[in-house]
């Protein structure tokens, strides 16, 4: 898991198609695996970013005002997911814990993921706790950043557990779009490597949000954005092969 370190706290067939973010048809995911296609990419990709912005700055949660702070100078908005108890490793969403006297307001993500799940049948989102392990965390923070379409997540482990908050911050994603696009060599690879999934789902996801236009010649992917091109193949079971930039 060391690509997450910085954010814890501790065929023969031709068919010639092009996408775009427009041109996309996002229906509601059904399965964890369909959200870590959809979201994991550009979620990842926040992380960098923000693992950048924050530094190497202790943190500090104040519940009462919504707010996380890196140091003395950087305070972001959050909103709380939810904990996990180290001990007995379960994890327990944000809209369950009413022995902790959250207000609705910092928990309105938690909330929202709740009735997607609900609407959709995906356990991980509508089940009020479950076994968990830390490295899961990284999970329910990268499905509810791209969901939210979040600046990023963070884990602040406290000891006898951990909460997983988002943060939704103007400057971060203002690094996001000057970002240099072979970041996707190093984000994709990564991904992949952490969560079973389609890579070729995933990667094409990942590029249209992005910014990319997509063109696919049987098992070739050509996307291409501002003069620059990212190039990747596939095998038959759509596991990538090549990516290159």
């Amino acid at each position: 898991m060391g690509f997450f370190n910085k954010i814890f706290g501790q065929n023969d067939k031709t068919e010639q198609t092009n996408k775009t973010q427009s041109q996309q048809n996002l229906a509601p995911c059904k399965t964890e695996q369909e959200l870590i296609e959809r979201y994991g990419g550009i979620a990842m990709d926040k992380q960098l970013s923000f693992g950048d912005f924050i530094g190497n700055n202790n943190w500090n949660i104040n519940i009462a005002n919504g707010e996380i702070s890196f140091g003395t100078d950087i305070v972001l908005p959050m909103q709380v997911l939810g904990t996990i108890s180290h001990s007995s490793q379960t994890w327990l969403w944000a809209w369950a814990n009413t022995k902790s006297g959250l207000s609705e307001n910092v928990i309105k993500q938690a909330l929202q993921l709740k009735k997607y799940g609900e609407e959709n049948e995906i356990d991980l989102l509508k089940n009020d706790t479950f076994d968990f392990t830390k490295e899961d965390l990284h999970l329910i923070g990268i499905i509810a950043s791209g969901i939210h379409n979040s600046s990023g997540y963070y884990i602040c482990d406290y000891g006898q557990g951990a909460m997983v908050v988002t943060i939704k911050s103007e400057k971060v994603d203002k690094i996001n779009k000057d970002d240099n696009h072979h970041r996707i060599l190093t984000v994709f690879p990564q991904l992949i490597s952490q969560f079973e999934m389609n890579h070729n789902y995933a990667l094409t996801n990942y590029l249209i949000a992005k910014g990319y236009t997509i063109s696919e010649n049987g098992t070739k992917l050509i996307a291409t954005k501002n003069g620059q091109t990212i190039t990747a193949e596939f095998d038959e079971l759509s596991r990538l092969t090549k990516l290159n930039g």
